[in-house]
């Protein structure tokens, strides 16, 4: 199932060796959310991988990429894509089809229910959200990059963190996505710990893959 998400939304995989630059008509088109997202890429704990740019752009990203090395695309790739106030990031790339069987967490609500914080409210349909005394301490949502992959977002108020509320969260919106016949994902920022914690409790190993994309500055 990894495979063939990753060949759609990519536009091509496994790699053959190293990093492989493909064009893809995704990356001119919308992301779920209506931004943009004009390069996109996974690489394995071996450093094979596909990095996924427009079409009209793969020979200048290949070029780039044989001449200068995979390190100079966090400083060249975004004037090259014509983006140069964002920045090219690398975190971390963990999916799941065995999620723990954790507790259940929350109860799934419509997007544009009462009561529940902005970031939780772009994600389309339904969110998982834990209350106490009928108030939102903790959501979840899910970016739906393909009907094969589904990314989950995972946020928890303050004053609520440290109770394995994140971890039950997470666990429950991945069984229902492998339910569904996709792969769940989950991807952080390296030094973000407490998301690299949350994500092994849930049953998101950290295999050594990486996520490479192009994000806004903000």
């Amino acid at each position: 199932m990894l495979e063939s998400f990753l060949r759609t939304w990519l536009g091509s995989w496994p790699s053959p060796g190293g990093l492989v630059v493909v064009g893809h008509a995704a990356r001119e088109k919308a992301r779920w959310d209506g931004g943009e997202q004009l390069a996109i890429g996974v690489t394995d704990a071996a450093g094979n991988g596909v990095l996924s740019v427009p079409p009209g752009r793969v020979d200048a990203v290949t070029d780039l990429v044989a001449t200068a090395g995979f390190g100079a695309l966090a400083g060249r790739l975004p004037a090259l894509l014509g983006r140069p106030e964002h920045r090219f990031y690398t975190g971390v790339f963990r999916w799941s089809d065995a999620p723990a069987d954790l507790p259940d967490a929350g109860e799934w609500e419509p997007s544009d229910g009462p009561g529940l914080p902005d970031w939780l409210r772009p994600f389309p349909g339904e969110v998982l959200v834990a209350r106490e005394d009928g108030r939102y301490v903790a959501g979840v949502g899910l970016k739906p990059h393909d009907p094969t992959g589904l990314e989950i977002s995972v946020g928890t108020e303050e004053h609520a963190r440290g109770r394995g509320l994140a971890r039950r969260l997470v666990a429950r919106a991945a069984r229902r996505i492998v339910a569904g016949g996709a792969v769940a994902l989950y991807l952080h920022d390296p030094a973000n710990v407490a998301s690299a914690h949350v994500a092994d409790a849930a049953g998101f190993p950290d295999l050594g893959w990486k996520i490479h994309a192009l994000a806004g500055s903000a």
